[in-house]
């Protein structure tokens, strides 16, 4: 299995021709290529991890595919007057899915606290294969797994570094890189890699640098 990172926070899976889509939003740029795409994951209803256009082009090329999703994107897509064109299967923590060549385990519920006067949204993070593990906006760990690629966020007006190292500290992957990162400059984007570098070397694990359309082979 290839894992594909592309700007801010959206993934792409690929094994045996077949594509998983993560998380396409307002800060990736338009998905050119996704035909042979089975299922696309969103963790949380906000528009940096999807929007109606993204979700478009994939189907556009992979029509009729499932949408796994937490009850808030669900109800945003509604909102958004999408549901006829958007097949959405709502999850939840402890749900499991299989579409070929791809087992997806979902965990958590809530996004991490932005700030007391916000409401806390939905939020689901995906185990995909029982080999990557992606937490969407949230420090969810996934309990009883050992995990073996951890996506770990690293920026974002919820996140300070420190927790988002204990994050992985506390997941100890043995492989881990940096996502959600299109609010940090080129700078904060380095500072907050070796951190998140020294956190997994804690556990006896590898980091990986990745930029945008850089790929990791699970």
């Amino acid at each position: 299995m290839r894992l594909t990172k592309l700007e801010h926070a959206t993934l792409v899976l690929e094994k045996s021709g077949r594509r998983l889509v993560i998380d396409p939003g307002t800060f990736t740029a338009p998905l050119a290529d996704a035909t042979g795409t089975v299922a696309i994951v969103v963790t949380h209803e906000h528009p940096d991890h999807w929007t109606p256009e993204q979700l478009s082009r994939v189907l556009a090329q992979s029509p009729g595919i499932p949408i796994f999703a937490p009850a808030g994107v669900a109800a945003a897509v509604a909102a958004a007057g999408s549901t006829a064109e958007f097949d959405i299967t709502v999850v939840e923590a402890g749900d499991e899915f299989t579409v070929e060549p791809f087992t997806l385990k979902f965990f958590g519920a809530k996004h991490a606290v932005i700030h007391e006067s916000m409401p806390v949204i939905d939020n689901v993070g995906v185990l995909v294969n029982d080999v990557l593990y992606y937490p969407g906006d949230s420090y969810t760990i996934p309990e009883g797994v050992d995990v073996d690629v951890l996506a770990a966020p690293v920026g974002a007006p919820w996140l300070k570094i420190g927790d988002a190292m204990d994050f992985v500290l506390a997941v100890a992957p043995k492989r881990s890189f940096a996502t959600h990162d299109m609010t940090l400059s080129a700078a904060g984007k380095g500072m907050g890699g070796d951190r998140l570098k020294w956190a997994t070397e804690q556990g006896g694990g590898e980091y990986f640098p990745l930029a945008a359309g850089d790929s990791l082979d699970l």
